[in-house]
Order: structure tokens, then sequence, then C-alpha cells
């Protein structure tokens, strides 16, 4: 085996110092991506010691950012994405233009060409597909209206960024840079065709090509797609339906890329979003997440590698300028062009921490021009300290945010002249946020976390024999079935406490844990236990390990379905052969000959 692995060295370096950051920035109440950010730096080349491989590391990150995309896709379908067009593809164009200019003016400013300071203004434009989809879901908020919206923006904006992508080299070919002789994308169409495409026929051909893979996903995809995982689902291997999700949700991404030129994330997200109208969607993001979660930590330790600290000292007033424009310029921008829109002004909240930050796309574009020699070098490395700034501060707006929601919320008076779909809304709003931070009133009852194929069958039970509970979930879609049956519920991950507390775990007699993941299912024990030292906490496993873990962390029993699996079929077998020996009372001894004692329930 050579030793000299330089994939191997940056995947080992990126991730073990992700993980000892990301670990002491949690311990220091920070976002762990502070620490993936730091560990990037410390690899890069613009630091002293281990230098991680320059090529290798951003194509490691864009993996990340196409499993995230997918995994967007299979909780967004076709439905939602159409719902908010009406704000989310004039929204993001405004919010766009208004970006560039600010980034145009602080170039010409600087004394850049106009073509320069446009690929800029350009690049701070676009938010990242990682940092805002990461802020979205630690908060539960992509399958919200709020939510929705964010992911249309973002994914209006994506498409104006491969418009972007093509456009550029042609202007740039045209207006005769530095390095001309750079061929734009069209070359190959006037080769092919003979054709002599100016700007508006290549901007005609990307949208035919756009429009074509979109025509195709839907109506050939979402035929093809979920048959394909549906006959890999019949084969009852584990193994080949993780590799045949990983398969597909790669595979469309490259095809979209190199056949129809729109970029990797969206061609990811696409397949998910065609993948979501199966009822494996559930399976395929919980197969697809760890993938997941380990290729989003190296993206944002690339980011980190192509930072240079010296910037920070040699050009503060550049750097300042350029954070206020991504940080403070987008946020207000998106903030005003919601409201003009009558969205309440929590969503415009929403919608302006999200857009807060640059990254991927940003990236890829200060590169182009820097190539094309459109943008001075300069600008590119302006560009890079913006994002990692931006980054860094995107948790820090999300907190600002908050806590100025309740600031619009409060009532007003009757000589307030407002229009009553936006009233409604933020009445509709105002009181969700109420809801959010009053505990129910139910005392003596069961919480049941989780509302699965596990869960439904729970609290069936529960609601046919009478008994009070209540229901913690984090899928609106759920969340809204549970309401209209009259079943009362809360909204969140239980693995955080102050969602928790809403279910007044003093006041609870038992504890179901239902939900697959094991280790949020200990964080949920161990907090029920510590508030409640007398609530009875069931909960579900799928090996004797987690079995142990559950009950070392506080709960009382634990379920493992592969045991009452073997369990129910001891029963049945007892029923059949209720004559012989080897059974006692329905139950299985040690005698049945070639049968092992069941384990019991202290095992």
């Amino acid at each position: 085996m050579p030793h000299d692995t330089p994939l191997i060295s940056t995947i080992v370096g990126g991730l073990v110092l992700a993980f000892i950051l990301g670990a002491i920035a949690n311990r220091l109440r920070l976002p762990p991506l502070v620490g993936y950010l730091v560990a990037g730096i410390l690899v890069g080349p613009h630091t002293p010691g281990y230098v991680a491989d320059q090529d290798l590391a951003p194509e490691l990150a864009e993996i990340g950012v196409i499993l995230l995309m997918f995994g967007v896709g299979l909780h967004f379908s076709l439905k939602d994405l159409l719902s908010v067009r009406g704000i989310a593809v004039p929204g993001a164009i405004a919010q766009i233009a208004f970006a560039t200019l600010l980034g145009w003016g602080l170039g010409a400013l600087m004394g850049w060409s106009t073509g320069g300071s446009l690929v800029f203004g350009l690049a701070l434009s676009v938010a990242s597909t990682v940092v805002l989809l990461k802020a979205l879901q630690e908060r539960r908020l992509v399958e919200t209206e709020r939510g929705k919206i964010a992911v249309g923006w973002l994914i209006v904006e994506d498409l104006a960024m491969v418009l972007a992508l093509v456009l550029i080299p042609a202007a740039a070919s045209i207006g005769g840079g530095e390095h001309a002789p750079v061929e734009p994308l069209s070359a190959g169409f006037n080769r092919l065709f003979g054709l002599d495409l100016g700007i508006s026929g290549i901007i005609g051909m990307t949208l035919v090509k756009v429009a074509l893979f979109v025509a195709l996903m839907l109506v050939f995809g979402r035929k093809l797609i979920p048959w394909t995982m549906h006959r890999i689902a019949h084969t009852g291997s584990r193994e080949l339906f993780r590799l045949g999700v990983l398969a597909i949700a790669l595979g469309v991404a490259f095809g979209a890329a190199k056949l129809f030129g729109v970029s990797l994330a969206l061609g990811a997200f696409f397949a998910g979003m065609v993948l979501a109208e199966s009822e494996l969607s559930h399976r395929a993001a919980q197969e697809s997440l760890p993938l997941r979660d380990a290729f989003a930590v190296l993206f944002f330790v690339s980011v980190g590698m192509l930072f240079d600290p010296n910037i920070l000292i040699e050009r503060p007033l550049p750097i300042l300028a350029t954070v206020f424009i991504i940080v403070i310029g987008k946020s207000v921008a998106a903030f005003l062009i919601v409201l003009v829109f009558r969205k309440p002004a929590g969503t415009a909240l929403t919608i302006s921490a999200s857009l807060g930050q640059i990254g991927e796309f940003s990236f890829i574009l200060a590169a182009l021009g820097v190539d094309l020699g459109l943008l001075p070098e300069e600008g590119r490395d302006l560009i890079l300290a913006g994002a990692l700034i931006s980054i860094i501060l995107n948790p820090l707006l999300f907190f600002a945010c908050d806590r100025m929601r309740p600031l619009f919320h409060r009532p007003r008076g009757k000589e307030a002249l407002v229009d009553t779909t936006a009233a409604a809304e933020e009445t509709i709003e105002a009181t969700e946020l109420e809801d959010e931070t009053q505990p129910t009133s139910l005392s003596g009852h069961a919480i049941l976390v989780g509302y699965g194929r596990v869960g439904s069958i729970v609290g069936q039970n529960l609601k046919s024999s009478g008994t009070p509970f209540l229901v913690i979930e984090d899928s609106e879609k759920r969340i809204d079935e549970l309401s209209g049956q009259g079943v009362e519920t809360v909204l969140g991950n239980a693995s955080a406490r102050e969602v928790l507390d809403l279910a007044n775990l003093f006041g609870a007699r038992s504890l179901v844990i239902a939900i697959p993941n094991a280790f949020e299912a200990c964080r949920v024990a161990e907090y029920g236990r510590s508030v409640n030292p007398s609530i009875l906490i069931v909960a579900r496993a799928h090996s004797d390990a987690e079995v142990d873990e559950l009950k070392q962390y506080g709960a009382d029993t634990v379920i493992m379905g592969e045991r009452e699996i073997a369990m129910g079929m001891v029963d049945r077998l007892a029923q059949v052969h209720h004559d012989s020996p080897a059974y006692e009372d329905g139950h299985e001894t040690d005698t049945i000959p070639g049968a092992a004692a069941a384990p019991s329930e202290s095992e």
C-alpha cells in the first residue's frame, strides 16, 4: 500500500481536528461549526504544520452539499415548491440585484473594473446551501412555511447562479479580459450546430437545458426513482438499499451537472423531491443521514482551508464593508422584501437571518472571476473572509432575530391600518409563538416521543383506553394530522430540554420513547429521569447494547424489536404444540429441542 495517501490524510485530518475543535466549541457554548472552520484554517496552507490536499477537500465538501440537498428534497414536495413561487422567485431576484449593486459599489470604490465589481457583488448575493439548511434543521423549520420559503428562495438563487456561471465567461470573452482565450460554455453548442450564439442565445440555451432537466425529473424521474427504490427494498438487503440511496443522490446530481449544466446541489434536490412521493422517503433520509453529516463537516473544513488570517490585519476596512453587505445589507433587503409581499414579520426575520451569509457558489464565482482576469485576487480574499466571518456570525444573527420576533407581535391599536391578510397571518404566528412557550396543562399523563410506525400504534392504544397523553414530534405534517384528531402535541425534537419542559415532565406519569435513534433516546431518558425520578420510562431498541445503554440512562423497560418478534413466534408455536412438555403456560422453556431460551427483560 502506498504511503502517499492524500485522500485518506485529508479525510482523517479534517474529521479528527473538526471533532476535537467542534467539541471544544460546544463546551464553550459556541456552534460546533465554529470549531469546524478553525480546523480548516489549521490544516490550510496559510498556517504552519500539516496541510491538507487543496483539490480534494472541496470535492469532498461537494459530496456533503449533494447529500444535504438530497435530504432536503426528501422533505420538500413539488407542491411545497410551487406554493412559495410567488414570493421566492421575485424575492430572490430582488435581493440578488440589491446585494450585487452594493458589492459593485464597494468594488468601484476600490478601483476595480466594472466586470470585477459585478462578479464580486454576485458572489456576495448568494447564500450558502449548507449553512442555511443546517440552521433551519437545527431549529426544526424546514417543514414550516418559513422554512419552505427559505428553501424555495435558495433554489431560485441556485438557478440564478447557474445562469451567471454561463454568462460570465461569455461576457469576459466578448469584453476581452486578461485571460481572453478562456472559452465560454456555449462554445460546444456553437461548434456542434454551427451557430453563433450571442448573450441572448446563451441565456435561452441555459433556460432550455434547465427546463429539460426539470421536465425529465418530473415526468420520468417521479416514476423511475421510486420504482427503483421499491425494487431494492423488496430484496430485503439494508446494505443494498443504503447503497441505492447514495447512488441515486450522487448519480442524478452528477448527471444533471454534466448533461444539463445545472448545479450538483440542484440536481440532488430534485432527486430527493421525486423520491419524497414514495413511502420509502423517511427510510431513505435516515439511511443517508450519517454520511450527510460527515461530509457537511468537511464542507466547513474546506471553507476554513481557503482563509488567510493575514488579511484581517492587512485589509480590515474592506473586510468590515464586505461583512456589512453580507450580514446587514442582504438581511435588511430580504426582511423588507418579505414584508412587501405581506408576510408576517416573524417569517421576514427568519428569511433575513437565513440569507445573512455566503458559501459554496460564492467561492466558485470568485475562482471563475480570478481565472478570467475580471476579479483581482484581493476580491477573492475578501469573499473568503466575508464567508468565514458571516458563517460564524450566522447563529448570532438567528439569535438576534429570535429575540426581536416577539416585538413584532404586540397588539395593534384600532387606528393601525394594516392589510387584513397580513394581520391574520401575524395573529396566527403570534399564537404559535405563544403556544411554543406555554407548557401543557396536562397532569398524570403519558408523554409519547415520536409518532412513526411504533409511536402511532402506542398512541392509538392510549387514545382508545382514555389515557391522557401528548405527542412530541418534529414532523409538522404529523403534528397537523394529530391536531386534527384532537391530540395535544408539541412540535420539536425531544432531545432538546426546552421541548421536553413544555410536556410537563414533572407532572407526567409515564414517558414512552418511540424514536429509533438510540443517542437521542438516551438523552430524553436521562433528562426525564432527572426531572421526575418516579416517572415510568419505556423505550425501544435494536440491539442488546442499546438496551443496556438506555437502562443505564434511566429507562425502566426497553423493548427490543427482534426479541419481541422471536417471542411472538414462540407463542404461536406454543399454540400449535400445546401438548408438548417444552411449553408451560404458553412460554418457551429451556427444554425445546434446537431453540435457545428467550432473554429475560432484565437482560
